[in-house]
């Protein structure tokens, strides 16, 4: 198996535990973002333990082959058996997470994206558990507020829920000793809401890069091909894409993503159809993730439709920085967070988002000029390499170095 390059092991390695209160494996991009980011700080020597629940599917999959990554003696995967109702699954998972909290004195630290998680650890004396550091991927009262933009056929939160999850908020950004956020819009936003504070450090999701990787040739056969792939929610665009190619006669997409027989997938079917594209566009459906550069390498263009939503300013898509990867020319949405990675006709272009002639007209204009199609496919792929998993762990390893050399100073 070609794997990532992991580089230099680390000097100092910590032991880090890991929370997170999901089913695992997950296919989801949580799942594999939480698994890559812990086998790329493993890969660096640390010993790291997950925390997780138990895998649904019997007999159980093995981890490292789900994603398929290589074993390594320094990640250890703690999956709790669970049944019952979400309720009383999440009151498990977090009376378990406290006792591996309070009872391992040798963790170097806690590492969780999940606020609730993060919260409960927080309300522990300082003295009395590891350095806790909480990596943010957007405002959780927003996410409540928004929820049935986000999630089809989900209820938004009331004003009860909303005014608790941003107590947590407030509380987590107060007392965790490191903080993480993937945009650099989402820390602004937090300083501007609860003032500044120590150790808070931007780190982008990443992507996967193999160590021999090389800048794929220019496609040569075939009509051009345009790409999306991801969730099929509203707000990720996948709508927008298809009315552009309802205005660029004759040029084909393929979707990836979608689960047969969800509302989603049904929509984007039903609208092509509606558009006189159902032809010219082919979904795929749920791809394993291992198998989605393939189909990525197939395309001319790939395009990332994001729609503005209130929720949106805080996206660090893994699929941004796949599409960087495939050393495509990429089409992607105007919005802040998306501005961080994607620098209008250097590495990619930019479009006012949910406008579906803007995106035409861009798609149209790479069509028509090969050369700056594949110059900024080429820097695409040149740039991905600064949002390896691998670097990212050299960043958080970095960071995480920081808050608790800080912490035993105290």
């Amino acid at each position: 198996m070609t794997t990532q390059s992991n580089g230099a092991a680390a000097a100092d390695p910590l032991d880090i535990l890991y929370l997170a209160d999901i089913r695992f494996p997950l296919e989801r991009a949580n799942g594999i973002q939480t698994f890559e980011t812990c086998h790329a700080l493993a890969a660096r020597g640390h010993r790291v333990t997950l925390l997780v629940r138990d895998d649904t599917v019997r007999p159980r999959r093995d981890p490292c082959a789900f994603y398929g990554l290589p074993k390594i003696p320094t990640l250890r995967a703690a999956r709790l058996p669970m049944a019952g109702p979400h309720t009383l699954r999440r009151i498990l998972y977090l009376a378990a997470a406290m006792w591996c909290v309070v009872r391992a004195s040798r963790w170097g630290c806690v590492l969780t994206r999940d606020l609730g998680v993060a919260d409960v650890v927080a309300a522990l004396p300082a003295w009395f558990r590891p350095r806790l550091v909480y990596e943010s991927h957007g405002f959780a009262p927003v996410f409540a507020q928004t929820m049935p933009d986000l999630v089809t056929g989900s209820t938004a939160g009331g004003s009860a829920k909303v005014k608790r999850l941003f107590g947590r908020e407030r509380r987590v950004w107060r007392v965790a000793d490191g903080y993480i956020t993937t945009t650099g819009v989402l820390a602004t936003e937090l300083r501007e809401k609860f003032g500044d504070r120590p150790f808070v450090e931007t780190i982008s999701n990443g992507v996967r890069l193999l160590d021999d990787r090389r800048l794929p040739p220019a496609r040569d056969a075939g009509p051009p091909l345009v790409a999306y792939a991801g969730h099929l929610y509203p707000w990720k665009g996948v709508d927008v894409l298809i009315r552009a190619l309802s205005r660029l006669p004759g040029l084909h997409g393929v979707i990836v993503g979608g689960v047969s027989g969800e509302p989603d997938l049904d929509r984007a079917r039903t609208l092509a159809l509606d558009l006189g594209v159902g032809d010219r566009v082919r979904f795929t459906g749920q791809v394993d993730p291992s198998h989605v550069a393939s189909v990525l390498a197939e395309a001319t263009i790939l395009v990332l439709p994001t729609v503005a939503t209130p929720s949106a300013v805080y996206t660090s898509p893994l699929k941004l920085f796949e599409y960087f990867a495939a050393g495509k020319a990429v089409v992607a949405s105007d919005l802040p967070p998306i501005r961080e990675v994607v620098r209008d006709g250097d590495n990619g272009l930019l479009f006012p988002a949910g406008d579906a002639d803007a995106l035409a007209a861009a798609i149209r204009r790479l069509l028509d000029d090969e050369t700056l199609a594949a110059s900024l496919g080429r820097r695409a792929f040149a740039n991905a390499e600064q949002y390896s998993w691998r670097r990212r762990a050299e960043r958080l390893e970095r960071f995480l170095h920081q808050v608790v050399r800080a912490e035993r100073v105290r």
